[in-house]
């Protein structure tokens, strides 16, 4: 029973933590106008390191 709860509760982590980033990523990429960013961090589900890429080193500077 208390392994069932250790896994929900880091499941729901992980799903917070990837709505997060995927949320920031998809907003900063749809405004800059870069639809294959945008498609790509929509499409995959990477525990939000796709996300944290982009924002980190392609989107464009203002």
């Amino acid at each position: 029973m208390v392994f069932d709860t250790w896994i929900l509760i880091c499941l729901m982590s992980l799903i917070i933590w990837e709505t997060v980033w995927k949320g920031v990523g998809l907003w900063k990429s749809g405004r800059n106008k870069q639809i294959k960013w945008f498609v790509a961090i929509f499409l995959l589900n990477t525990i939000g390191i796709l996300p944290i890429v982009y924002l980190k080193f392609f989107q464009k500077k203002q």
